[in-house]
């Protein structure tokens, strides 16, 4: 056998004696045993190295996270912390500007992006403006105060606005909440040094026979004040005007914000308004002043007093200069009819024979035999009216009235306000129905009572002749006269001032009214919205032309001549106003003191020439009556309207609501 093969033999034997021999395994102690488990169990739990880790990762902080949340911690703490002091010291006059910006871009925003044939977020035009009145109006009711009163002022101005907005803000003639008795008593104290209402007025809220009383309760309030009414110690009726506590606080922060809206509005949308703001913030400020309302107040009761065409037939209440403040103005109490009041003023007088309604013209406020005011015997009775009741000259069925023809009445008003506007220049810009009483005279005659003297605006004699040349232009299609006035006032377009001024079509210039179609298609009807708005603002532009040249007092002057409108359409038009406003125009010239003998007299004779060519103006005026009374129209300023309303749709303009609709 080679060797080879012996070493595979030995090989093969040392393997076979090793499968049969068992394998001896060496026994251990139980402690043996435990110790070998618990070291396997200490290695098992031994952290690793460092090394065998490899390169160490940072925590995660959340460092972004933190800084954002701490941010509005401090956001919501500021701002918590400021809507604090805000309300407490300064009657949300921050949140309310905050509210103004916030509508305005939105506002701003959506014109923006929808002011086109095919909005992109609404069906039409309409849906856009209806929505944005919306926003405004909700608005302006929430802040209150000032706000309400540019409602007043926007909802007068129909030439300018879409109908969405016409009809929101109708509404804004409402009566406003009043404030608190205590407000009310703080508002006292501060502007009469600390003295207590007790104290100024004495008063007494004990019941005290020999002291007066105030009732605590407004009996009326307006956006920036109420009216209480008092007895005074010694007898005085009087009515107290207390401008709103939060009045002082908001006017100066809601005239900023108005400012600054405008500015970007008119920047925006290239509109030329913000020229205007100025002077709109500068009356507004003014009839906030009650101490400057006094002094109006008294200016028109001279010019009454000095005109004797006027004097029997217009009353202004007085003014007691030692009760009146910035805040508190202290009046003549007046009983009377307000003019919206059309049944009271017409129906039949129970009065008595040869006396008048109370407190007209020596007529005593009480009739003989009345008996004392009985006072409450607690303050908290005062809570309620303690005003005796003056209607018993409506008779026991509360059916009787002053008995006054309302044509009388109005032409009183128009009287009144022509003699403003051509005759004094000091103009009264809010008769508003609220703001006019009317009262029974012993002779049966009707007189009317002006208060709430706060908004009044002072023409130039230069610019005041120019008015009263422009309007007897108008009235006899003077186109060239009418061109060098307006042009002087940097207005482009005399033909749509002189129609927005007349409130009627001007027929001596070159306006055109256009045809309505009827059953155009959809696509059309939205391109004729939009052009017709783009239309208006272009009139606009027209209108106001130069802003540097346009007479701010035309702002307030446009408003007044369409409240005195709005009164006269209310009572059913019983006056020809057109004829009468240009009666005082072409008098005015004849009588103005500030031209030559040989002017006046020049003015005088073509003031007896122009009183024919009124007569055209009284020939339409009975047209309209005629067709009222056989129930084919409402009267001459209906029809007017009607008119404007057709030749304004040339101008993109919409006018389609009564100006004291709400």
């Amino acid at each position: 056998m080679s060797s080879a093969g012996r070493r595979i033999c030995t090989q093969c034997l040392q393997t076979l004696s090793t499968r049969r021999s068992p394998r001896v395994v060496p026994l251990r102690s139980p402690l043996q045993r435990r110790s070998f488990s618990q070291a396997q169990l200490r290695a098992a739990f031994v952290p690793p190295t460092p090394a065998s880790l490899g390169k160490a990762v940072p925590a995660k902080q959340f460092k972004r996270t933190r800084k954002w949340l701490r941010r509005f911690a401090y956001v919501t703490v500021f701002g918590a912390i400021a809507y604090v002091l805000d309300r407490r010291y300064y009657a949300s006059s921050l949140t309310r500007c905050a509210r103004t910006f916030a509508v305005g871009l939105t506002a701003a925003l959506d014109y923006k992006i929808n002011f086109r044939e095919e909005p992109f977020f609404a069906n039409d035009i309409t849906e856009v403006h209806a929505r944005n009145a919306a926003r405004l109006f909700e608005l302006l009711r929430t802040n209150g105060g000032l706000y309400l009163k540019l409602g007043q002022a926007i909802a007068m101005q129909t030439a300018i606005l879409p109908p969405e907005f016409q009809k929101m803000f109708a509404r804004m003639f409402d009566d406003a909440p009043q404030n608190e008795w205590a407000d009310v008593r703080q508002v006292i104290m501060e502007d009469f040094g600390g003295r207590t209402p007790e104290e100024v007025f004495g008063i007494s809220f004990d019941g005290d026979p020999t002291a007066g009383v105030m009732e605590r309760k407004a009996r009326a309030s307006a956006s920036v004040a109420q009216v209480h009414w008092a007895r005074l110690k010694d007898g005085r009726e009087v009515a107290i005007k207390i401008q709103k506590k939060e009045i002082a606080h908001q006017v100066g922060w809601d005239l900023w914000a108005f400012k600054v809206v405008t500015k970007i509005y008119s920047w925006w949308f290239d509109l030329p308004f913000y020229a205007l703001v100025p002077y709109i913030t500068e009356r507004l400020l003014l009839e906030c002043d009650f101490e400057n309302e006094a002094n109006n107040s008294k200016q028109m009761a001279e010019c009454v007093r000095g005109e004797p065409r006027l004097r029997d037939r217009v009353y202004i209440p007085k003014v007691y200069d030692d009760l009146t403040t910035k805040r508190v103005m202290t009046a003549e109490w007046i009983e009377g009819v307000r003019l919206w009041d059309k049944e009271a003023i017409t129906r039949p007088w129970r009065g008595g024979w040869r006396t008048g309604s109370p407190g007209c013209h020596g007529t005593p406020l009480d009739p003989p035999g009345t008996p004392p005011i009985a006072l409450p015997q607690t303050g908290r009775g005062f809570d309620q009216e303690i005003k005796p009741d003056r209607t018993y000259w409506k008779s026991a069925d509360g059916k009787g009235g002053l008995g006054l023809n309302v044509k009388e009445v109005m032409t009183t008003m128009v009287d009144l306000f022509s003699a403003q506007l051509f005759l004094w220049g000091w103009v009264h810009c809010d008769p508003h129905p609220g703001n006019i009483f009317i009262r029974r005279r012993a002779d049966g005659h009707s007189e009317l009572v002006l208060i709430d003297h706060g908004l009044y605006i002072q023409m130039s004699p230069t610019f005041r002749h120019q008015y009263c040349l422009f309007w007897k232009s108008l009235m006899t299609f003077d186109n060239k006269t009418l061109q060098e006035i307006v042009s002087q006032w940097g207005i482009n377009n005399s033909d749509v001032f002189a129609s927005a001024t007349l409130m009627r079509p001007y027929e001596g210039g070159d306006l055109t009214v256009a045809t309505r179609i009827k059953g155009v298609s959809e696509h059309e009807r939205k391109r004729r919205q939009y052009e017709m708005q783009q239309a208006m603002r272009k009139g606009i532009k027209e209108i106001l032309g130069d802003e540097t040249k346009w007479p701010r007092e035309l702002i307030f002057i446009g408003r007044n001549m369409r409240i005195v409108q709005g009164n006269n359409q209310y009572l059913g038009s019983p006056v020809n106003r057109i004829k009468i406003t240009g009666n005082w125009a072409s008098r005015a010239l004849a009588e103005d003191r500030n031209l030559s003998f040989r002017e006046r007299w020049k003015y005088f004779g073509s003031h007896l020439l122009f009183k024919l060519v009124l007569f055209a103006s009284d020939l339409y005026f009975w047209y309209s009556k005629l067709k009222q009374a056989v129930g084919r129209g409402k009267g001459l300023e209906d029809d007017v309207e009607q008119h404007m309303r057709r030749m304004a749709k040339d101008y993109g303009i919409e006018m389609n609501h009564d100006v004291f609709e709400g």
